[in-house]
């Protein structure tokens, strides 16, 4: 297993999500707790000792079955990851209730690593307001050593993340982002690392296989790949990729079942970083993968001028190309839900103003018509 160093801390490289455990008769709510377990002590074997899970994950019982499966092994032979649910604007001014259920819940005195959670555009003017005391009372716990590390993630995009930073980011020991060779340009991430960088605050991956779209590529893609590592499956070239990107330490993945979990291992035995010409085919890849589905936006912002509701068309584009992408999803509706409704997809009347002025000669009208229609489904 690869290690990496967090501060005083050997954390392996590999973490176990707790957001796509096995289930019984395809029901998200129904962990199969018997191959969980396996799982676990398959993972605890070979070295893995760090686990992440939430709140909202497998209807609530994610934090209950993996604190079972934990509780088998001594506490100090792993590290366990939960968060504030603030994904749920409900939730804001119920931290303490929240927090205190989780313990029980896990089975844990404390958190070895707990996260804000979701910073995103839907809830950040919340997490930035005093009257919810959610930051106040997460340094409390950590002063209180019920909280050993304190970090946040984020799905909502850099401006976000630097507000968010701006107000919390001495308190932040960490920042856990969607991270792929895919979201590298598609999500910005690129820009989202090189800020995590430049504040020196190591980087936890979640999505590192795009919810299981980079494991199977094309066969033509994965004939490229072959070519280049014999000896390397389509998942393993994603994990390079991130062993490749100083400053991330920990990679969360999801994984269902024993087989899934043992490719993985295999794969954190060496550390095997892309080398530049290895990297520059993956971004082909996903050029040629997105090129299908992606409207060539370049948000120039010349419709912007032209549109008599005022919408932000090339943001609304950038959510619309995810949201196709991704065959539905929830970034793109929660992101849309910190947007006034008059400014959203639905308001707009299809005159067509901005298609005369688009340089891509993009069908904007068409495209926000069908957002709609697909925000509906």
């Amino acid at each position: 297993m690869i290690y990496r160093e967090f501060q005083d801390l050997k954390l392996s490289m590999l973490g176990m999500g707790g957001m796509r455990l096995p289930v019984l008769d395809g029901n998200d709510g129904s962990i199969d707790e018997p191959a969980t377990f396996q799982m676990v002590d398959t993972a605890m074997k070979q070295g893995v000792n760090y686990y992440d899970t939430a709140w909202g994950y497998h209807d609530g019982n994610s934090e209950l079955v993996l604190g079972r499966a934990l509780s088998r092994y001594p506490r100090e032979s792993f590290y366990l990851a939960d968060k504030f649910p603030g994904y749920d604007l409900s939730n804001m001014d119920k931290v303490e209730e929240i927090f205190e259920e989780q313990l029980k819940k896990c089975g844990v005195d404390y958190f070895d690593f707990y996260l804000v959670h979701n910073v995103c555009e839907l809830n950040i003017n919340q997490y930035l307001d005093e009257q919810y005391g959610i930051y106040d009372y997460l340094v409390k716990q950590k002063q209180n050593g019920r909280i050993r590390h304190l970090g946040f993630s984020a799905h909502g995009d850099v401006e976000v993340m630097k507000r968010f930073l701006a107000r919390y980011g001495d308190a932040m020991e960490f920042c856990q982002i969607q991270l792929n060779w895919l979201d590298w340009d598609f999500q910005n991430a690129k820009v989202k690392v090189a800020l995590l960088q430049e504040r020196g605050l190591p980087i936890w991956v979640m999505e590192p296989l795009r919810g299981g779209k980079l494991a199977s590529l094309t066969p033509e893609a994965e004939s490229r790949l072959k070519q280049r590592r014999p000896d390397e499956g389509t998942a393993a070239w994603a994990f390079r990729f991130l062993q490749s990107i100083p400053g991330v330490t920990v990679i969360l993945s999801g994984m269902s079942n024993e087989e899934q979990m043992l490719d993985n291992l295999r794969t954190f035995e060496t550390d095997r970083p892309l080398q530049e010409q290895e990297t520059a085919a993956l971004f082909e890849i996903a050029g040629q993968m997105l090129g299908k589905s992606s409207l060539p936006c370049t948000a120039c912002h010349y419709c912007v001028s032209h549109c008599p509701r005022g919408l932000d068309i090339p943001r609304l584009l950038e959510l619309y190309n995810e949201h196709v992408f991704t065959g539905g999803g929830f970034l793109a509706p929660m992101a849309l839900m910190a947007v006034p409704e008059e400014k959203r997809p639905e308001a707009c009347v299809g005159c067509r103003s901005c298609e005369a002025v688009c340089p891509q000669q993009i069908k904007i009208s068409e495209a926000m018509a069908d957002f709609k229609r697909k925000l509906a489904m």
